[in-house]
């Protein structure tokens, strides 16, 4: 990233509006200097329901760019990043009908089976949208918001994704984009368009919908009203999920891979091709500028290292190595695989386990799965000696650096540039006052450079191990709650 001293250029500003907190970076289009930041939280309900008041998201935003000082007067773009999937249900007044069910709520595994099915199983999904549902689809999350609260479902007339609502509440009209719309299962990435067999299928009027906009459309301008530090006239971007703008953040060209250590887990790369994976495996998204961004994700990721140094009274560094422990850390259910009624599993527990192994084998078990998918993500004709990206919270944690090179044998790089959500939204919105790439822009900022760590020695015997161990409690972690 660049130091310059002074802004050089106009300003804009870059928002992420994650799981827990939305974040707002005021940057220099012209350097990627960040001029001012802010940050303002919002909750998530605990239990099985994964739910969130989408107005907390409204007044964090608020919150975050009041605290990013006078430097967002000055903007001439916004565009925002957000958590995908999630469910937003306005009523005829804008206001939600309820809280929005949020990516990680999996109370709607039956109907994704059930959906999986009735369009003729895991490849018809794959060839014709991208990806095979699984609950944290938003397809399947309103089948579960039909059948499970229908009066809701009746007296709502917008449907939403996250980044969608808070871009509609700037300007006033209802958009998002290709990125994030290819994670609804309701778009169809063969004819990006919206799929109306599909709609359907879980009685959804295509009308409550936003219509996609274009890659480098400017989308609005922002409302008057007096909640927000902009000036009138501040552009909107389209604004997309918080992968895809993770993606234009780093300035991601064609196979390079990223592994992003977060809440949850994920791995990707852009691709020309459009990806069709009828294992379920890989979600076959679409990125913010019209190639694609194959991905695999795990629900859990750092929280369950994070919950083992917990239990154990130990600092997540604090692991050793050794030992014969494996565990499956599949505290919320899981994703990548697709087990959404999992418990997390310990197997090899020993008198002379250490609680360091222990958790060792937490950090071992989150990226086993993360790994397990990288080549499916992959191109076949991508080089797989290449860096590994790190970025997310986890990245610059030394266990979690040691244990993604143990695992993968690979050199990782690890950027210097934080807030890689927040960032690719900023390029993106400097793209709509320029008509660049936003892409090109972050690689103009060099928001990707950061130290390279020299591979170490693949460590076969651990990953047999936990492939071992994960063959061998597949019945344990299939099994359904009772009554489902």
């Amino acid at each position: 990233m660049s130091s310059s001293p002074a802004a050089q250029g106009p300003l804009v500003v870059g928002v992420d509006t994650s799981t827990q907190s939305t974040k707002a970076l005021v940057v220099d289009a012209a350097t990627g200097r960040v001029v001012a930041s802010g940050q303002a939280p919002h909750r998530v309900s605990t239990g099985e329901a994964r739910e969130s008041d989408p107005q907390e998201w409204w007044d964090a935003l608020c919150a975050a760019l009041h605290h990013s000082g006078p430097a967002a007067r000055e903007a001439s773009a916004v565009s925002v990043g957000g958590q995908q999937h999630g469910l937003v249900a306005l009523g005829a007044d804008g206001t939600p009908v309820r809280p929005a069910l949020l990516w990680n709520d999996v109370r709607s595994a039956a109907q994704a089976r059930d959906l999986v099915e009735r369009l003729g199983g895991p490849k018809a999904w794959a060839d014709r949208v991208g990806s095979v549902p699984g609950p944290s689809f938003t397809v399947t999350k309103w089948a579960w918001l039909a059948e499970h609260e229908p009066s809701a479902a009746r007296a709502t007339t917008a449907v939403r994704l996250p980044h969608d609502y808070l871009t509609e509440r700037l300007t006033g009209y209802g958009t998002t984009d290709r990125g994030d719309a290819s994670g609804t299962g309701w778009w169809a990435s063969a004819s990006e368009t919206y799929d109306e067999e599909i709609l359907g299928m879980v009685g959804l009027d295509p009308a409550l919908l936003p219509r996609v906009a274009r890659s480098g459309e400017v989308v609005g301008t922002v409302r008057g009203g007096g909640e927000l530090p902009f000036s009138p006239g501040t552009l909107v971007a389209p604004g997309t999920g918080d992968n895809a703008a993770a993606a234009l953040g780093l300035g991601l060209l064609p196979g390079t891979p990223v592994l992003s250590l977060g809440t949850s887990g994920t791995v990707y790369a852009v691709s020309e091709h459009r990806p069709t994976d009828s294992t379920g495996t890989v979600a076959g998204f679409a990125d913010a500028r019209g190639a694609w961004l194959p991905l695999a994700c795990t629900l859990n990721c750092t929280m369950a290292v994070d919950k083992m140094a917990a239990l154990l009274n130990l600092d997540r560094e604090a692991v050793e190595p050794g030992g014969a422990a494996t565990l499956l850390p599949y505290l919320d259910g899981e994703r990548t695989p697709n087990l959404p009624h999992a418990s997390g599993i310990l197997h090899g527990l020993r008198h002379d386990t250490t609680a360091g192994q222990l958790l060792q084998s937490a950090y071992d078990g989150a990226v086993h799965s993360l790994l397990g998918a990288l080549d499916q993500v992959l191109d076949a004709d991508a080089d797989r000696s290449s860096p590994l990206l790190l970025i997310g919270g986890g990245a610059r944690g030394a266990a979690w650096q040691h244990t993604v090179r143990r695992l993968s044998g690979r050199p990782v790089q690890v950027p210097e540039a934080k807030e890689l959500v927040a960032l690719g939204a900023a390029a993106q919105a400097a793209g709509v006052l320029t008509g660049e790439d936003p892409a090109a822009i972050a690689r103009r900022w060099g928001t990707a450079e950061g130290p390279v760590l020299d591979p170490v020695e693949r460590d076969e015997a651990a990953l047999a191990r936990i492939s071992g161990v994960l063959s061998d409690a597949a019945p344990l972690l299939v099994r359904a709650p009772h009554g489902e």
